[in-house]
């Protein structure tokens, strides 16, 4: 039945809606931060004029509040089309205001989509009203269910179960965090910027918005390891004179780096395809050791994406950047110890047997 429902793709949607939000909103909050600015909450403040900083960091923090509606809103339109959006944004605001988070958001999506597909399917009005069902009737009607579940029925509970979370992450010590950090690590580097980075990532994002901000870290520097490891372990291999990857793994190597500077990790799939078990255990071990390090240490990040690029705006920048040689390290050590020997792939010249034209009769 959940197979039915198709839970992932809708989530995949609003995640690919979200991201642009959650991206600049996070870049123009760090540029104010870099700039000293602060977030105005004084609406006189803002109306008798704020300073250029202070504008960068306000507009950014606003940016954030905007994730539960544009997540819900973005889920309710993969569900039940344009219908969905108005309740979607209803609900996401309603999530945001009670304090249910990301969380809320995201459920808030799924159940004013399906509320509005039920409405599409059983609810029915005379002709002349028919222009009006898509754009008022439907709408209203989920409107006002959404207003009684997320407020009386849902809401609260999801509430209480995100400040149990938020409270529990904030609560860990020593070696609680070291382990944290390692599993969020590693899955983020797993697969490379499939699912299990994805999982990761979505939970990163939604800590963001509670005001949790280590995790973010983490999956940064998690997405940047296998790519920095792949490179640092072709380099000393070539030093050492102990060879462990081909040619065209080289060449691939070459457009994973730059890409991986930038936090894009999906340029290391080539090279693992080559080697599969290998590449990930390597990966997953060095990004593990990064990510229990940088969550230890407690480097947080207020941007969600950006790579090497943002490491500015980070709590502690020259411990993340430790950090995250010491997992590169990690990675290049072991795909060293690991891998074996490339074996070319020879291309044999052959000659083509000519075709003998004469030999063909006539019919």
């Amino acid at each position: 039945m959940l197979k039915n429902l198709q839970l992932k793709k809708h989530a995949m949607t609003g995640i690919s809606y979200m991201l642009p939000l959650v991206v600049s909103a996070g870049l123009i909050m760090a540029i104010g931060n870099l700039m000293g600015g602060s977030d105005i909450t004084n609406l006189n403040h803002i109306k008798a004029g704020m300073s250029i900083p202070d504008a960068f960091t306000t507009l950014g923090v606003w940016g954030f509040q905007l994730l539960a509606p544009v997540i819900s809103a973005s889920i309710s339109y993969s569900i039940a089309d344009r219908p969905g959006i108005a309740p979607g944004l209803l609900s996401g605001f309603i999530a945001y205001y009670i304090g249910a988070g990301f969380l809320g958001g995201m459920i808030g999506g799924y159940v004013s989509g399906w509320i509005v597909l039920f409405l599409v399917k059983y609810v029915r009005v005379p002709s002349w009203a028919e222009g009006l069902r898509p754009m008022l009737i439907i709408p209203l009607i989920a409107g006002v269910i959404d207003l009684f579940l997320m407020f009386y029925i849902l809401g609260q509970p999801i509430v209480w179960l995100t400040n149990l979370l938020t409270g529990f992450l904030q609560s860990m010590q020593g070696s609680a965090r070291f382990i944290f950090g390692a599993i969020l690590g590693g899955m983020a580097a797993f697969d490379f910027g499939g699912p299990v980075n994805k999982v990761a990532s979505l939970f990163c994002d939604g800590l963001l918005i509670q005001g949790i901000k280590e995790p973010e870290a983490v999956k940064i520097l998690a997405s940047m390891v296998p790519p920095f490891g792949i490179t640092l372990s072709c380099v000393c291999s070539i030093i050492l004179k102990h060879p462990i990857y081909t040619q065209k793994e080289k060449d691939n190597i070459k457009i994973a780096f730059p890409m991986g500077i930038c936090m894009i990790t999906e340029g290391c799939i080539p090279i693992a395809m080559e080697d599969l078990v290998r590449v990930i255990v390597s990966c997953t071990a060095g990004a593990a050791i990064g990510g229990a390090l940088n969550m230890t240490f407690g480097v947080a990040s207020p941007v969600p994406s950006g790579g090497m690029f943002i490491v500015p705006a980070m709590t502690h920048p020259w411990l993340f950047c430790m950090d995250l040689l010491i997992g590169s390290l990690v990675t290049a050590i072991i795909l060293l110890i690991l891998k074996k020997a490339p074996v070319e792939k020879k291309v044999e010249d052959e000659n083509e047997e000519e075709l003998d034209l004469d030999s063909i009769k006539e019919g």
